[in-house]
């Protein structure tokens, strides 16, 4: 146990802070390549899906603007200065009252999880901040162990469909895009979700996710089948082509495979990867400070 830790008894609050502790603006850490040294994988639902349906609904309000430019159409930015503005009074309707010192910190990781107002862009950086937030929430005690599933397949779920959402009606470009050699222009964590759901499934196989029939007849159920499908609305020509990546990956015999591929793909891809790591932002919740040893 770490210095300073008691044991706490059964079914207690342990992971609630008290009110007293000092909530921090998080801010960057990783200013150099050797900094890279310090990352460390560190240790209510409704309202959460309420307060995606508000970012949906901004969209709705805020139409693309008529530009010479295809892509990075500016009407986003006038988007993400509304969540600039009101992040914080979005935050504070999903945590209690008594944990409201919180909400700065945890704010600043749901404003990094849009994508980038300047550039226009999105990428595995930004949906790595949604996964921080949704951490934080976890770790202040507003999200339990318990709601995983939901977190997952409810929350995070619809996190990606407004974010679909946003790349498509904004045409956002992808953030540090590795073409057709990365997995996805976009996203990471919906492909290792969703082959963990599809592991030991009777009729589905890796290689099914290639056959446009099996996709169209079971995307509604399956997270990896809907990333397929936005890919392929999204993109033209054969799909061996524009994702090969994941074309290669339909060859592998088994979804556990799948998902222990993807997960050491995502360690050694993103979570190590200084371009994506020098943006993420340390507070007290997700502190830069390595682990105390036990």
């Amino acid at each position: 146990m770490a210095e300073g830790e008691r044991q706490s008894p059964p079914d207690s609050s342990e992971d609630i802070p008290p009110a007293t502790q000092n909530f921090i603006i998080p801010k960057k850490e990783i200013h150099t390549v050797p900094d890279m040294g310090k990352w460390k994988r560190s240790q209510a639902i409704e309202k959460l899906v309420a307060l995606l349906n508000t970012l949906d609904r901004w969209i709705d309000e805020t139409p693309p603007v008529d530009q010479p430019s295809r892509f990075g159409n500016k009407a986003y930015r006038t988007w993400y200065a509304k969540l600039d503005e009101e992040a914080e009074n979005l935050v504070a309707t999903v945590v209690p009252t008594h944990l409201a010192a919180a909400v700065p910190e945890v704010a600043v990781y749901l404003k990094e999880s849009v994508g980038n107002s300047t550039r226009i862009d999105y990428g595995t950086g930004h949906e790595a901040a949604f996964a921080a937030f949704l951490c934080c929430l976890c770790k202040i005690g507003v999200l339990r162990v318990d709601d995983q599933i939901a977190i997952v397949f409810k929350v995070f779920n619809r996190y990606l469909e407004v974010m679909r959402k946003l790349q498509k009606t904004y045409r956002m470009e992808p953030a540090g895009s590795q073409g057709v050699w990365g997995l996805d222009d976009f996203q990471f964590l919906p492909f290792i979700w969703g082959s963990s759901q599809l592991i030991d499934h009777p009729c589905l196989e890796p290689r099914h996710f290639v056959d446009e029939k099996a996709v169209n007849e079971n995307h509604t159920d399956y997270m990896f089948l809907e990333c397929i499908l936005f890919i392929t609305e999204m993109k033209t020509g054969p799909f061996a082509e524009h994702s090969n990546q994941l074309w290669n990956i339909s060859a592998v015999p088994s979804w556990s495979k799948v998902n222990q591929g993807l997960i050491r793909m995502y360690k050694a891809e993103c979570l190590e990867k200084f371009p994506v790591i020098q943006h993420f932002k340390f507070g007290s919740l997700l502190p830069i400070q390595p682990v105390t040893s036990c």
